[in-house]
């Protein structure tokens, strides 16, 4: 919307607070924002929203509104819920160049772990980095872990390893582990028990993937 539409909006807006009689069954303004009602209650929007809306602002979350920022996601629902949630609003980050290890958001995934070394394979940091975005931090001080060995150990003496195996089935959030080599997160469990996953350091970005179920050796639960 334009800014002159905008100020014809809430002048309009203006103008019909000022005589109320005018608001009964009528609309205030074209393009369907309702009027100002000044009645009790089911009296419909204040001047406040109508004006919100008139102007275009959403609030945060909503349709119409950005994505949610990191710091958003990690506020809401469960502990796997969030780390999805992270995971998600980092989807096409990039290495910069390709194939570096490195770049703007890499270096702020490192920043989660300790001792993080530039130029590394990153797919732990960004790991460690989901989790503690959304208040559930990898490693006995939530310092992070910048190898795959370093998650599945921690995992394993805080008793949160899950050997892959007939019937496992991962939780939303969970870490999934590929041996030594690899982790990301899970996304979701699809119908036919394929995994949807979100993978840092997966052909230079964060991706999301779908995985077979006989491709883990683990996961790591962190509900």
């Amino acid at each position: 919307m334009s800014l002159e539409a905008t100020v014809q909006r809430i002048s309009a807006i203006r103008q019909e607070l000022a005589n109320p009689s005018a608001l009964v069954g009528a609309s205030a303004i074209s393009g369907g924002v309702e009027a100002p009602s000044t009645s009790g209650a089911g009296g419909g929007s204040s001047f406040a929203s109508a004006l919100e809306r008139a102007s275009g602002a959403y609030p945060s979350g909503v349709a119409g509104s950005s994505a949610l920022s990191p710091t958003e996601a990690a506020g809401e629902g469960s502990p796997g819920a969030r780390i999805v949630a992270v995971a998600e609003s980092q989807l096409g980050q990039t290495e910069q160049p390709p194939g570096s290890n490195e770049g703007p958001a890499i270096a702020q995934y490192r920043s989660a772990t300790a001792g993080a070394m530039p130029g590394a394979p990153w797919c732990s940091y960004f790991a460690s980095w989901a989790a503690r975005q959304a208040g559930e931090p990898i490693g006995e001080g939530g310092q992070g872990a910048g190898a795959v060995s370093q998650v599945w150990s921690w995992a394993q003496s805080s008793g949160r390893a899950i050997p892959n195996g007939p019937g496992v089935v991962p939780q939303p959030g969970d870490l999934i582990v590929f041996g030594d080599e690899h982790v990301g997160i899970v996304r979701d469990v699809l119908p036919n028990g394929q995994i949807q996953t979100i993978e840092g350091n997966y052909e230079n970005k964060v991706a999301a993937n779908v995985r077979s179920p006989s491709e883990a050796t683990g996961y790591v639960n962190m509900s």
